[in-house]
């Protein structure tokens, strides 16, 4: 097991049962015990748990792993998503990417498309992002360019926030706002842990034409912290698996199509 794939599984673990002992984690993970002090230190230091003599605790609902330490939970599925996504975008699109593991997977799947590469000179498609490693990774795509907001950068995620991010897009106008979310319902439309990054989705969403939300099935029906906008908002839903009749009614009744990607 990788240490990325041992922080999320021992952070999911210290979230459901609320402390834990270095023991549990180490019969939960067969691994030994100075390899869960180091990973439990790794995370108190990120303020994710508390400390405790011989375990952690949890620190509340709202944890946000880091995304140096993430790795693409529920992989299959965003690659899927991904693919979906791309397969909506035609050449000469301008498509906003706001940050997240879903949403890396989206620009990696735009960079691989032959459909969107120009037989000329000239970009494919245009990403406007706030997300740095999504700018970083993207650069050296011939047919991408990218246009980076401004702002400053939060080191959980490497995604830009402050009043910079919508200064900077006021002029733009893009086709598609594509956004990862931590959450996504009826009640409260869609979410995120952040409300600084809450803010930078619900710019690039204010300039596009379409807003599309990629979010793969354990997002659908829950809530987090910060508000992006409402389900009315949101044109388009991909996600990997076929949603509940009480959700498919709610996205109807906004006026949200949804789309489940093809995982083959």
């Amino acid at each position: 097991m990788t240490a990325q794939k041992r922080l999320n599984t021992l952070l999911d673990l210290v979230s459901e049962r609320g402390s834990v002992s270095i023991s549990e984690i180490s019969d939960v993970l067969g691994v030994s015990g100075a390899t869960v002090r180091r990973d439990l230190n790794t995370l108190a230091e990120h303020g994710l748990v508390t400390r405790t003599h011989g375990g952690a605790s949890a620190r509340g609902s709202g944890y946000e792993l880091p995304l140096q330490y993430k790795i693409a939970r529920q992989a299959d599925a965003k690659t899927a998503i991904a693919r979906t996504v791309a397969g909506l975008l035609r050449q000469g699109d301008a498509v906003g990417l706001n940050g997240g593991t879903t949403t890396t997977e989206v620009a990696r799947a735009i960079g691989r498309s032959s459909a969107l590469q120009p037989e000329g000179e000239g970009p494919g498609v245009t990403i406007v992002t706030n997300a740095l490693n999504i700018a970083y990774e993207m650069s050296v795509r011939e047919h991408v360019k990218i246009v980076v907001t401004g702002g400053v950068p939060r080191r959980q995620s490497y995604e830009l926030v402050g009043p910079l991010v919508g200064a900077s897009l006021r002029d733009f106008s893009i086709d598609w706002a594509v956004l990862g979310v931590d959450g996504l319902s009826g009640q409260f439309g869609a979410t995120t842990v952040h409300e600084g990054e809450a803010q930078a989705s619900r710019e690039l969403a204010g300039v596009a034409r379409r807003v599309l939300v990629a979010a793969d099935s354990t997002k659908i029906g829950r809530s987090t912290f910060a508000r992006i906008c409402p389900l009315s908002t949101v044109d388009v839903l991909v996600t990997d698996r076929p949603v509940s009749a009480d959700v498919e009614a709610e996205l109807t009744a906004a006026g949200v199509e949804l789309l489940v990607a093809d995982s083959a």
